[in-house]
């Protein structure tokens, strides 16, 4: 545990929790907080400026789990506040503010983010979105025992928007059984980078 962080979260702050304009100046000290102390800043500034984020401070991802679980013992149990702060956090768009929606989207249930967390994952987009975080998002979520949707769900959506499609695959990226009537789905979507047609052509190798 980085020493620096551990300070600045020993006790839970629900009234900080309460103000989203002071929580979101709290979570860019708590990101610097949690820095190694040899990170180089022309590096982080790089990734952030190629990866499509407004800032990537370089807080590394145990440190980030560390946030996460702060943040939500902080809200004592009253998720729906801590709910209210994820919009606030993907409108910032730092790399750090991503990664922590996903831990926390990962971490709430339906009715405590009053809709189900993979809709409330996608009405965050806006018109474009760095693939390689939605996709990360997308396992943490997996991980925290969020199904991926089913093909009903993931044609609708890719019908939404280019971008929309292309996230439907990264999330059929991550199914574990047969991807169904979704073949089309996968041939069909927009061309993306690097990253997305690795993917795009590992699924439609896969598929029989």
């Amino acid at each position: 545990m980085n020493s620096q962080l551990d300070r600045l979260l020993a006790d839970p702050k629900p009234k900080l929790v309460r103000s989203r304009r002071k929580m979101m100046k709290f979570l860019l000290q708590a990101y610097h907080a949690g820095v190694p102390g040899l990170m180089a800043k022309p590096s982080t500034d790089l990734l952030a400026h190629s990866g499509g984020y407004s800032f990537h401070i370089g807080c590394p991802n145990p440190e980030l789990r560390t946030i996460a679980s702060w943040i939500l013992t902080s809200g004592g149990g009253d998720h729906r506040k801590v709910a209210r702060l994820i919009p606030a956090l993907w409108k910032r768009h730092g790399q750090e503010d991503l990664a922590l929606v996903g831990l926390l989207l990962a971490n709430m249930s339906q009715a405590e983010l009053g809709e189900d967390p993979w809709l409330a994952l996608i009405h965050l987009f806006e018109a474009q979105e760095p693939l390689g975080a939605l996709l990360e998002i997308a396992e943490e979520m997996v991980r925290g025992g969020h199904a991926i949707p089913d093909d009903a769900w993931l044609i609708a959506m890719a019908g939404q928007s280019a971008l929309w499609h292309q996230v439907a695959v990264l999330f059929l990226s991550l199914r574990k059984e047969d991807f169904g009537g979704a073949r089309a789905l996968i041939a069909t979507a927009p061309r993306g980078g690097d990253l997305f047609e690795k993917i795009r052509t590992r699924l439609l190798t896969q598929e029989h």
